[in-house]
């Protein structure tokens, strides 16, 4: 005697929970990326094989525009740049309640040395210290 089923197995695969893992990694990867430095400056930074584990709690970078033959100067990676004459008060400012003030160096590959010892010397006389930073190689 066979015994028949009333119900009926369809083989149907539903995607509804793959689209949500999907959906929740192209959220995570979202955020994490704009996470990482979200008002960066784009420069081409040296190479080096030495590494700085160093905090430092301003950024001053330099950005050099060949063509026109000219260089701004941008606090903590602001896309507004900043005259040289006001980078020393600007520096004070935001350094003055620190213990260890550090200043971190973001220049372009194609500034001249010149530029570069010009914040050096602002640093100097600040008492500052000065991280050159660069990029792996």
């Amino acid at each position: 005697m066979a015994i028949k089923r009333n119900t009926k197995v369809e083989p149907a695969f539903t995607m509804a929970s793959m689209t949500d893992i999907v959906f929740l990694l192209l959220l995570f990867f979202l955020v994490t990326s704009t996470l990482i430095n979200p008002n960066a400056l784009r420069l081409l930074l040296p190479k080096s094989t030495n590494q700085i584990s160093d905090k430092a709690q301003v950024s001053v970078s330099i950005k050099h525009y060949p063509q026109a033959g000219i260089f701004s100067y941008h606090i903590n990676g602001n896309h507004n740049a900043v005259p040289f004459s006001d980078i020393e008060p600007q520096l004070q400012q935001q350094l003055q309640h620190s213990d260890d003030p550090t200043v971190s160096l973001y220049v372009d590959k194609t500034v001249p040395m010149e530029q570069v010892v010009q914040v050096m010397n602002i640093a100097k006389r600040n008492q500052y210290k000065v991280i050159l930073a660069t990029s792996p190689e």
